[in-house]
This record gives C-alpha cells, sequence and structure tokens, in this order.
C-alpha cells in the first residue's frame, strides 16, 4: 500500500510517500513545500496545491493521511493553517485520492508510542523505522509519520 502523508503547515508543508510493505515500512519520497515569508496566502495556496498534484501525478499513492489541525492559542495562525489543509484535502479530491485524518495525538502516539513527542523524537523514529541515513527535515518527518499512522490504523475515509 503506498501511502501520502501530509502535514499541512502555515509556512511549510511537510509531504511524504511510504510504502507498507509485509517487512516493514520504505519510503519513495519526502519534502517540505517552504513558502515565501512574504508570498501572499493566494499565491502560496496556489503553489502548495500544484506541488501537491506533482506529487500524486508523480507517486500514484493509494490514499493521502492528513494530520488534522492543532489547536493553538493563535486564532490567527489556525486560520491560516485551515486554510492550507483545506487546499491539501482539495487536492487529494480533486486527484480521486481517498482521503483519511489524524489528529497530532494519534500520530505521536502510533509512532513514538507518546502523544506529547517533540518534534525531534519524531524525526528520530521514522529515521529508524525507515532506515534513512540522515534525520528528515521536521515536516517531512512529520509527513512520514502521518503516512505511517494511517498504515498502523487504517481507519475509514474520513473527509
Amino acid at each position: 500500500m503506498r501511502i501520502l502523508g501530509i502535514d499541512p503547515g502555515r509556512r511549510k508543508t511537510g509531504y511524504a510517500v511510504v510504502e507498507k510493505r509485509r517487512q516493514g515500512f520504505s519510503y519513495v519520497l519526502y519534502g517540505e513545500i517552504g513558502l515565501d515569508k512574504g508570498a501572499t496566502l493566494s499565491g502560496s495556496l496556489r503553489t502548495i496545491y500544484q506541488r501537491l498534484l506533482e506529487v500524486i501525478g508523480e507517486t500514484r499513492p493509494d490514499c493521502m493521511a492528513v494530520e488534522d489541525v492543532f489547536y493553538g492559542k493563535n486564532v490567527k495562525s489556525l486560520i491560516r493553517q485551515s486554510h492550507v489543509r483545506g487546499v491539501v484535502v482539495l487536492a487529494g479530491a480533486n486527484s480521486g485520492t481517498p482521503i483519511f485524518e489524524y489528529t497530532p495525538l494519534e500520530i505521536k502516539k502510533a509512532v513514538v508510542g507518546y502523544g506529547r513527542a517533540e518534534k525531534s523524537q519524531v524525526q528520530i523514529m521514522v529515521k529508524a523505522m525507515l532506515n534513512l541515513t540522515a534525520l528528515p527535515p521536521p515536516d517531512a518527518a512529520d509527513a512520514i509519520a502521518v503516512a505511517i499512522c494511517h498504515a498502523n490504523f487504517l481507519k475509514v475515509e474520513s473527509i
């Protein structure tokens, strides 16, 4: 099973395509979509949408797993993150890819074993699980964790 994991972020959106096999996991591709600090919201959303469509076209995932919105204190950041998440979901829906969602707590618990794990702990665990030679960037590591979480839980389509 080939899973596209997405960590939607206001400044960086992490993505990763992971394959679940009988012997464990392997990665196909991972990275981050970085946005220019001065970019408009509409331009940033277009960039994320177009890049995700490219990733979907290149890797042909069986499904997409997306991290749910993190409820923080900053409402403005929450709204921007929701815009990004909406574009991510739209890219998956327009490509016909089934979409699933997981909370940050579920993701961290599935990968690290502790729902309040730090980003660095997630990076270390996904490096070990995929036998990577170096730590993936933080948002890419989170996207890998989302994909692994889905492989472990296999929820029913939720979006």
